[in-house]
């Protein structure tokens, strides 16, 4: 105590600096860079698309990356406390992102890299052969016909869920310096070694230049007339940085007062960018051969989304000339690792909050959020899980992240002003933001990311997703943003045991 007035608990510190950036690389980077990226430019125009892609990564990407790390370097706290750092009335906000982010994205997240790591050992074996989509619908998931109809748990899943969920409580719970820290510091850069090795491997098979350059990145600029395919560019990137989040605003709290926040934001926004056209280069190259080999048109071999990766990849890696089974570890060894690093720091991002409110100790809190963890991942490990994920990955993402930003937006932009940001930036950075970037803050993105969300609740209302019924997609999406954004306000109306200002202001001193 001092004059009355709680301590602020011990708030740790990167240890180097290049530990924070391959954290945040490490969270950016996820399995949709791998899959959806490819198959998005193949959609839209190919090597075209690049141009949406780079005026979305200008607009939307780098501006509102700077806003989350600027802010939570500022205001020291969690996505939570740094909200309440600008306006109490604003802290539910920080909530209900760490809240539908940790009680709903990554549930369904640890369960896709469980099956990442079931496949990994499958590898070995080609225990998908011959035929990977019967392999992976049929008799790995035994899909039910419904949402509702969850039936029983998937056994082969379990046991790798577990371990998913294990891993995340090691890391985190050792801690900035000796969890995500030295585990970034492997796993990036095992990521990067995996990754050019099998971009590399995969661009000497027969049609795979065919893959890469006739359909990957075959310029197709009339598609640039059509508004969904800038919908689409700004989309990912907006999903594949892990904005709104709440990641960013506790990674960059923990960094020290003179930290090159416009420089690292820039940085992450263009490795991310960079290792997923990387990845689409290895991916459609497989491809290109599996075409060749098959003497199909390239339209029949590729697929979207999770069946890239689980049932078109498979059946490709299976028709290798040779070392099919080392190759093949290799791909599902790079999304395991890419969706460990993306999950753990959900899991930090929600611990960090909790800590940074109620100062309990991060051992208790990191454990008793992975058991929570885990058991709600089971949903997602039944039959109907598939079901479920979809309609639950769609809401939250297209729905919950997208308002959530836009809200980040008007609080940073309006309300704390973006120039008071930006001062504080300029006067920690050595490379200077201009004034631009106000605008970009206050104006663009929330008008582009309005624009989503219109686009996409148009769509919704005159079809409903994914053919799913108003009942599943009412109790599984709607509600589920609605019951955590519930939780957000329950959490938010408790007092802090030390005022964020107060911390902030202290920390801040004693730097």
């Amino acid at each position: 105590m001092e004059n009355g007035t709680p301590l602020p608990h011990h708030r740790p510190q990167w240890k180097s600096h290049i530990g924070f950036l391959l954290a945040a690389i490490g969270s950016a980077v996820g399995l949709g860079n791998i899959w959806r990226f490819p198959y998005l430019c193949y959609k839209n125009g190919g090597g075209a698309f690049l141009i949406p892609y780079g005026v979305a990564l200008l607009v939307v990407g780098i501006p509102l990356m700077i806003l989350e790390i600027g802010l939570g370097h500022k205001m020291r706290g969690s996505a939570p406390a740094s909200f309440a750092s600008v306006s109490r009335k604003w802290e539910w906000l920080g909530w209900w992102q760490v809240i539908f982010v940790m009680f709903g994205i990554v549930l369904y997240y640890s369960v896709v890299v469980s099956w990442c790591v079931n496949f990994f050992f499958y590898s070995f074996d080609l225990r998908w052969a011959p035929d990977p989509n019967a392999f992976f619908f049929q008799e790995y998931l035994m899909v039910s016909e419904g949402p509702f109809a969850l039936g029983d748990l998937r056994t082969p899943m379990i046991g790798a869920l577990l371990a998913v969920w294990g891993v995340s409580w090691l890391i985190v719970f050792k801690g900035v310096e000796k969890g995500l820290e030295r585990a970034n510091k492997v796993f990036m850069p095992l990521l990067l070694i995996l990754t050019v090795a099998i971009v590399a491997w995969s661009a000497r098979l027969p049609g795979a230049k065919e893959g890469v350059l006739s359909f990957y990145l075959r310029p197709d600029f009339s598609r640039l007339g059509d508004i969904g395919v800038w919908m689409d560019a700004f989309g990912q990137i907006f999903f594949t940085l892990s904005i709104g989040f709440g990641i960013m605003i506790a990674y960059s709290s923990y960094l020290p007062r003179k930290s090159e926040i416009v420089r690292d934001s820039i940085t992450i926004t263009l490795f991310n960018a960079a290792f997923s056209f990387l990845a689409g280069i290895g991916v459609f190259s497989v491809l290109g051969y599996m075409a060749r080999t098959t003497g199909k048109p390239f339209e029949a071999v590729v697929d979207q989304s999770i069946g890239l990766a689980f049932v078109a990849y498979p059946k490709a890696i299976s028709m290798l000339p040779g070392f099919e089974k080392l190759f093949g570890a290799i791909f599902f060894g790079i999304l395991v690792i890419a969706g460990l690093s993306s999950a753990i720091s959900i899991l930090e991002a929600f611990a960090s909050a909790i800590i940074d409110k109620f100062h309990y100790p991060r051992k208790t809190v990191v454990s008793i959020l992975s058991g929570l963890g885990f058991l709600g991942s089971m949903i997602f490990a039944t039959r109907a899980g598939i079901h479920l994920l979809d309609i639950a990955d769609h809401f939250i993402t297209q729905y919950g992240l997208v308002v959530g930003a836009i809200f980040e937006c008007v609080l940073v932009g309006w309300i704390l002003k973006a120039v008071k940001l930006r001062g504080h930036l300029n006067h920690s950075c050595r490379w200077k933001l201009p004034a631009v970037w106000d605008f970009s803050v206050k104006i663009v993105a929330p008008g582009i990311l309005g624009a989503l969300l219109l686009s996409s609740l148009t769509k919704e209302l005159a079809d409903p997703y994914g053919g799913y019924s108003w009942t599943a997609i009412i109790l599984v999406g709607r509600d589920w943003l609605l019951y955590t954004l519930f939780a957000a306000v329950l959490v938010a109306s408790h007092s802090w045991k030390t005022e964020p200002r107060s911390r902030m202001r202290r920390k801040n001193e004693d730097e």
